[in-house]
């Protein structure tokens, strides 16, 4: 798609993340784990650009009751141990999200398991690799106290809901997005750790149950398992003592290789629990062309980035429309253009993630993909990024 050069402030103001192109190259000679690991690393130190310019006006918008200032976050598995939650927000995404995170530590699958495919995707097969929920905890219970030091120095006038807004990390909105442990046999009660250790530092929940990562997990987006896990993980939040703004709103997130009696299955389960949103999708099993052609395809585990992106997208619009359009959906997989993300809101997403493009782009994709969809939105006449959700889908 062709777009006018028309950024949303001067060009001088974004220097920096132009600047991050210059490394890109180096970071694709290293192995992918270890390139991973740089980054998160460089952004827990602050080494990379902080976006100081604010987001078009059209494209931020309202849900839970928290202002975002723009649709586009960073999808769970980035930031897996919640090191670098300040720094990835002061890159301009609208929300991060943390995790998988296990209740107990565990080192996940053996090395090797990222794989890089020249058609802009990945294989991994991971596993939940993560610190555990304590450490978590702590790490974040360090970030809130700082960032409640910093507001109040700076503002000690600012009302409660301002702050609400402002959501827990800060400026951005932060999810925690909650696995099991592979050893595990009772799911339910990972969840519930999850819940009752982490959830005083998210703006929202996330159940994963889509990882193919995972012995058994996915067993869990059956219409009696999902229905019984969601009432536990409810009632275990719920029963949290919770100020004015009440819980965390609480999400699921479900695989792009499901049936349509499996999404039936899993929107009427959504709907009647009140679920407060869904993500769609985790990464496929399935090798769609070209990356079927690559000998890359044949290794274990699931695949994201680009050639994701049309298979998820249908599954984002048929849930839109079992749902109704009455639950929040979050599209994920393949985004890597602001087209891309226009694509996904009109499919029916009210809130959009990326990882894989920004594994390979860096910080220098998000104002760009921030900037395009606002072009979007205005070339079709749509005031308010609102107006867009799920045209495509009535």
């Amino acid at each position: 798609m062709f777009f006018k050069k028309k950024p949303y402030l001067p060009v001088s103001s974004g220097w920096l993340f132009s600047a991050t192109k210059l490394v890109n190259p180096f970071f694709a000679l290293l192995d992918p784990e270890v390139a991973h690991r740089l980054a998160v690393s460089a952004a827990a130190r602050g080494w990379i650009p902080r976006e100081k310019r604010p987001d078009p006006s059209n494209i931020g918008l309202e849900v839970w009751g928290r202002k975002f200032s723009n649709p586009i976050g960073l999808a769970a598995g980035f930031d897996k141990n919640a090191e670098a939650v300040d720094g990835l927000l002061g890159l301009g995404f609208g929300f991060v999200e943390v995790g998988s995170v296990t209740p107990v530590p565990q080192e996940g699958n053996p090395k090797p398991r990222i794989f890089r495919l020249p058609e802009g995707a990945l294989i991994n097969r991971c596993g939940f690799n993560g610190e555990g929920v304590v450490a978590v905890a702590k790490r974040l219970d360090a970030q809130h106290g700082k960032r409640k030091l910093d507001e109040t120095s700076r503002n000690p006038s600012s009302s409660t809901d301002e702050a609400k807004h402002r959501g827990k990390a800060g400026p951005g909105i932060l999810g925690v997005n909650l696995g099991k442990n592979k050893t595990s046999e009772d799911a339910a009660a990972d969840y519930v750790q999850g819940v009752h250790t982490l959830s005083q530092y998210a703006d929202y929940l996330v159940i994963n149950v889509s990882s193919p990562n995972t012995p058994g997990l996915r067993m869990l987006q059956g219409r009696k398992q999902l229905e019984d896990l969601v009432k536990k993980v409810q009632a275990a939040r719920d029963e949290m003592q919770w100020g004015k703004e009440g819980p965390p709103p609480l999400l699921v997130k479900i695989a792009p290789d499901l049936s349509k009696e499996d999404l039936e299955d899993i929107a009427a389960v959504a709907l009647a629990l009140c679920l407060d949103g869904l993500i769609i999708s985790n990464t496929t099993v399935s090798r769609p062309d070209p990356v079927s052609k690559n000998p890359v395809a044949r290794e274990v585990g699931g695949l994201s980035g680009k050639p994701l992106f049309n298979l998820s997208t249908n599954i984002l619009k048929e849930m839109y429309v079992l749902t109704k359009g009455k639950i929040p959906l979050i599209g994920c997989g393949g985004v890597s253009s602001g087209g891309d993300a226009y694509q996904k809101i009109r499919a029916g997403a009210t809130l959009v993630q990326l990882y894989t493009a920004f594994g390979y782009g860096g910080p220098a994709l998000i104002p760009q993909i921030k900037a395009e969809l606002a072009e979007c939105l205005e070339r079709d006449g749509f005031k308010f990024i609102t107006e867009a959700v799920g045209v495509d889908c009535r």
